[in-house]
């Protein structure tokens, strides 16, 4: 049986080596500039850094280029591809086709992974990236699990599923919410994304929370709850899926070490003793409740279609 690969999203240099120790094998970074909705930002000094310290455990690192290019970026994206392949990164995750368009001039041999967020809901599509020379495709937060499944079964590349973590449900180029602070005459400071200070739209009716926030991509408001499956991997696992993500955004770096200690743990007992995993798994889930901010439930995400947002 294939065992996935545990991807997370690190929230600094230093942050690498305590998720390696923690059993995570691959790692997503990048900054703001080119990567959308980035757990923290690295400069290409700290990429560099970053990739090192993985390639010194034998894990992976990707760097985020699926930003949505304007042509202001776009002669930049040749130099940045370069410099991805240079500092060692073992691919790059990419949603617009300028940046594929730019990989076989200037980095061919650089692997690709296909990402949109949305639109990956068919492994038609998948299979068409496949064939412009995408080696995997991540799939659409909004998917049942029977889809995931089939998916997997027929798509002819490698196929990445968020498992734990905030969504995207909205965003926007615009700066929403500083073009509305400077209509009501107040001032609003968007601060660098290391030091975001938490703003969270209010929704009483449904006693909501929603994160919201503004970086050089626009606006984004994120879910109110936390997606967790570590007590329904096996499915997937046994269908093959080959990378389970865990999503570090506007989280703090010890949850994140925590939570993929959990599922380093939840996946490998899926793989060497399947009947231990159904035992203990239940556990597993109540310690990542326990670590919860107190306004972030958890729930499954759309994999059984419970979520309504």
């Amino acid at each position: 049986m294939n065992k996935p690969e545990l991807l997370v999203t690190p929230l600094s240099v230093q942050h690498v080596k305590k998720l390696c120790e923690a059993g995570a094998d691959a790692f997503m970074i990048g900054e703001q500039r080119y990567g959308l909705r980035m757990a923290s930002e690295f400069s290409k000094e700290q990429c560099q850094q970053a990739i090192t310290i993985a390639h010194e455990y034998g894990k992976k690192v990707y760097i985020a280029v699926n930003g949505i290019f304007h042509n202001d970026k776009v002669d930049e994206l040749n130099d940045y591809l370069l410099f991805c392949e240079q500092a060692g990164a073992d691919a790059i995750v990419f949603g617009d086709p300028a940046v594929l368009m730019a990989a076989r001039e200037s980095t061919p041999h650089l692997p690709l992974h296909w990402n949109t967020e949305t639109t990956a809901t068919n492994y038609y599509t998948c299979n068409y990236w496949g064939k412009k020379g995408a080696k995997r495709a991540v799939l659409a937060r909004e998917l049942s699990m029977d889809a995931i499944i089939e998916m997997k079964e027929n798509a002819e590349v490698e196929i990445e599923v968020q498992v734990h973590g905030m969504t995207c449900m909205f965003q926007s180029k615009r700066s929403l919410l500083g073009n509305y602070f400077l209509y009501q005459g107040k001032a609003l400071e968007i601060e660098n994304r290391k030091e975001q200070k938490n703003m969270l739209l209010h929704d009483p009716e449904r006693s909501n929370k929603y994160p919201i926030f503004e970086d050089e991509n626009g606006t984004h408001i994120m879910s109110p709850n936390d997606m967790c499956i570590i007590d329904e991997l096996a499915e997937m696992i046994e269908a093959g899926v080959d990378s389970f993500k865990i999503e570090g955004i506007l989280q703090s770096s010890e949850y994140v070490t925590a939570v993929t200690a959990l599922y380093r743990k939840a996946i490998d007992a899926c793989i060497e003793d399947p009947e231990a995993y159904e035992e203990i798994k239940d556990q597993w889930l109540e310690e990542i409740e326990a670590l919860q901010q107190p306004h972030r439930p958890l729930d499954t995400g759309f994999f059984f279609k419970e979520t309504v947002y």
